[in-house]
């Protein structure tokens, strides 16, 4: 777990919503809608990413590889928008790491470069169960002969509570796609190939008929676990009755949520800390170099859940009275401020999308001496730092208390990084 460290925040009782135009539950109810919505598209997005896997599966094919990379590109756009509902629900970080847990040990999974060593203290991290059908795991003995959800869920996932044994989610299933990207700063993402399915005397690296039960059941439990959220979200759904609940902590869960992800994560343990380290493995998307997209549309959906306006994949908008009609009637500088510095987050994680994109990709960017790099990287955490202290700001104006933001050493102490 990430340390959590208490920002500059009041301490006093929450503002009641007598007297605003806007409701303390007419802003929940806009903030739930988008979950819903952001929630039920991620669902599709990767049901979509299903559908391609299983053609490829089918008829193993370069072409069927590169559209199943794509589909699963385009799965991360509605999900990497919902994290601004993780910090202060704790519904939904309960169930995060289930989905979008990293770094992983890819050892765990698959064959690696024989340079891999996996994290310390990790006995599974090079168990490669594709290509063990029979292990011991935890001095318990395990029969993987096939494999399905349940030995990814229930034996694999996590095993021996080390947070690096990812065995489901987005991440596991990008490996399976792309595997290892051994390109380091330098140009280029993981160059799996697709003979790694291929059937009969094609097939490359041993296993394929296991590595694509492997992917089979990764995609089949990811979708299984976005509709849990999906549906705790909807009309009667708990994470809705969650946050309605109690209208001030709603409010709170709103706030807090946008100020974690906004500092302690996405500033601090998703850009900063690789950028210290100058490691390519703290990308967020490793292996596919999507890290400029994820982090763009987390400051896109920390912004959303502010404004209470959100595009859906279909192109139609779900929006609702929001936090910031409510921050602005009765501080309406503070609103415009929290409002500028939303977009000028944006704009600089837009700017690493453009860099990237451009032919400087994100572990480029995080190479020693690339000072232009650094430059676009910086940028991007100076202007979410920056917004966050409005947020608190915000929280203070309307005298909310016991809120605690997400920490990183990296920001709050960065030469415990280096200890």
């Amino acid at each position: 777990m990430r340390r959590i460290t208490p920002l500059m925040l009041a301490a006093a009782i929450a503002l009641p919503s007598a007297g605003f135009a806007v409701t303390q539950a007419e802003v929940l109810t806009t903030y739930a809608d988008i979950a819903e919505a952001g929630y039920s598209d991620s669902v599709t997005t990767a049901q979509t990413l299903q559908a391609t896997i299983e053609d490829f599966l089918a008829a193993p094919s370069a072409e069927g590889l590169a559209a199943a990379r794509e589909a699963w590109i385009a799965a991360r756009v509605p999900y990497q928008q919902t994290e601004a509902f993780r910090f202060g629900n704790p519904i939904v970080d309960d169930w995060e790491g289930r989905v979008n847990a990293w770094p992983l040990d890819e050892g765990l999974i698959d064959y690696t470069s024989r340079s891999y060593m996996g994290g310390d203290d990790n006995p599974a991290a090079n168990l490669n169960v594709i290509a063990t059908p029979n292990f011991t795991l935890g001095g318990t003995e395990i029969d993987a002969s096939t494999i399905d959800t349940a030995l990814l869920q229930d034996v694999l996932h996590e095993a021996d509570t080390v947070e690096a044994n990812v065995a489901t989610g987005y991440h596991a299933i990008e490996f399976l796609l792309w595997g290892q990207d051994l390109n380091g700063t330098d140009a280029g993402a993981g160059e799996r190939p697709w003979t790694d399915y291929a059937q009969g005397d094609a097939c490359t690296n041993g296993n394929c008929d296991r590595r694509a039960q492997y992917l089979t059941a990764a995609t089949e439990l990811l979708i299984a676990d976005l509709q849990e959220m999906a549906d705790a979200w909807s009309e009667d759904g708990e994470a809705r009755e969650a946050v309605m609940a109690d209208e001030a902590a709603g409010i709170s869960a709103i706030l807090t949520g946008m100020g974690s992800l906004s500092y302690g994560e996405l500033a601090g343990e998703r850009i900063r800390l690789g950028l210290m380290l100058n490691d390519p493995e703290e990308e967020h998307d490793c292996f596919s170099d999507n890290t400029h997209y994820s982090h763009y549309y987390d400051a896109v959906g920390i912004r959303n859940v502010y404004v209470g306006e959100y595009t859906r994949v279909d192109g139609s908008v779900v929006s609702g009275p929001s936090l910031s009609d409510y921050v602005a009637e009765n501080h309406a500088d503070l609103d415009e401020a929290l409002r500028a510095k939303l977009d000028a987050s944006v704009s600089a994680l837009q700017t690493m999308v453009d860099t990237a994109e451009g032919g400087m990709s994100y572990d480029m960017m995080l190479a020693p001496g690339n000072d232009e790099g650094e430059a676009v990287i910086m940028g991007a955490v100076d202007a979410l730092v920056d917004q966050t202290r409005d947020i608190e700001r915000v929280i203070a104006a309307l005298d909310l208390s016991g809120i605690e933001l997400e920490g990183s050493d990296s920001l709050d102490d960065p030469s415990a990084v280096f200890q």
